[in-house]
């Protein structure tokens, strides 16, 4: 089993690496709505109401919103009625359409009443059991598809050892994902306010077959009795739906500009150089590659840092963040990120104005 799922995660990651070349030059952007569950699978039954049915009305509502305003972005739907989708399918359709990027959409549950508050997931190990308990539930819909331990070559929603594979895979897309994820709880948090549980990751089987940034958001708790009368009701949906509305477009319209700035000849990205004894100016926009993040404080003087210069540390969303090199051209960290790929190999490129984290785009510009 394990040279399988092995085997997989390289044809997905080069399946990645394709539709990447093939995105590159594309003009309107492809995204990709999953309304969770649907048809024989009702997914997680509140008081009143079904989750495949709230998440099908939330799901319809953000792509109407991203149709009426964003005439860059084609919308794609894995379901748009009462449908039972298998989660291979909802991959595959994601995978076929080329996406730019996968949201799919739940709601919660828990066998307490009390837990309530949203929370975005990104494909990765996950860092305790809840998580864990979260991507079970999800994956649990495969035993609705006829044959399904034939077709997710023995994969077992309901075994923690079935789970071992997303600790060792290394996921393309994983800073993009995260990205959006962050974005979405963002907007719950501010313009929603509602309670946001925070980003986080598990190895949730439909994000793991996409070729693309991906997401699955839980939207709030069904078994929560206040939430899930706000879930059940227009102006949640409506509030819900245009706060994942608002993160897609703040992605897609930087991932625009970000492709936008890089097909601007290389002379105008590049600065200056600065001529020996000229004093810098600290406001300068500065790139570095981020290498590293943590919970915990990591010291300079750790091991794998020893081979590199420029050490910098910056916090984020409570969490450590680490980079090395310092360029001014974002040619030169291009190439320092494509030189440490066997230590880092999900390292990325940021930049910074003084010491404040600006998006590449802007950086750019």
């Amino acid at each position: 089993m394990c040279k399988k799922i092995i085997l997989a995660i390289l044809l997905i990651n080069i399946i990645t690496i394709n539709t990447l070349h093939c995105n590159d030059n594309k003009k309107k952007k492809t995204v990709v709505i999953d309304a969770g569950h649907g048809g024989q699978d009702t997914g997680a039954i509140g008081a009143i109401s079904k989750e495949k049915d709230l998440v099908l009305n939330i799901s319809l509502l953000v792509g109407k919103y991203l149709t009426e305003y964003m005439d860059n972005v084609n919308v794609v739907y894995t379901r748009k009625d009462d449908t039972f989708v298998p989660l291979r399918d909802r991959a595959k359709i994601a995978n076929d359409s080329k996406a730019d990027l996968f949201v799919s959409i739940h709601i919660n549950s828990n066998k307490s009443d009390k837990p309530d508050g949203t929370e975005t997931f990104a494909i990765g190990p996950h860092k305790n059991e809840s998580n864990l308990e979260v991507a079970k539930k999800e994956n649990s819909v495969i035993v609705f598809e006829e044959d399904y331990s034939t077709h997710y070559e023995g994969f077992d929603p309901n075994s923690a050892e079935s789970y071992i594979m997303f600790s060792m895979m290394q996921n393309i897309n994983i800073n993009q994902s995260l990205s959006v994820a962050s974005y979405i709880e963002t907007e719950f948090s501010e313009k929603a306010r509602r309670k946001s549980r925070g980003v986080k990751q598990a190895g949730f089987l439909v994000l793991w077959l996409t070729s693309m940034p991906s997401v699955l958001v839980e939207c709030g708790f069904i078994s929560n009795e206040k939430e899930e009368v706000y879930l059940s009701s227009t102006q949640g949906q409506e509030y819900i739906a245009s706060a994942i509305y608002r993160a897609i477009k703040k992605y897609i319209s930087e991932l625009t500009a970000l492709e936008a700035a890089l097909e601007e000849p290389a002379h105008k990205n590049k600065p200056a150089d600065v001529k020996l004894g000229e004093t810098q100016n600290e406001n300068r926009v500065v790139f570095r590659i981020q290498t590293t993040s943590s919970s915990e404080k990591i010291e300079k003087t750790h091991p794998q840092f020893s081979k590199y210069n420029d050490f910098y540390e910056y916090t984020e969303n409570d969490t450590y963040k680490y980079t090395i090199g310092k360029f001014y051209s974002y040619d030169d960290a291009k190439k320092m990120q494509d030189s440490i790929q066997a230590d880092f190999p999900g390292a990325f490129i940021v930049a910074f104005k003084g010491n404040t984290k600006i998006s590449i785009a802007d950086a750019l510009k």
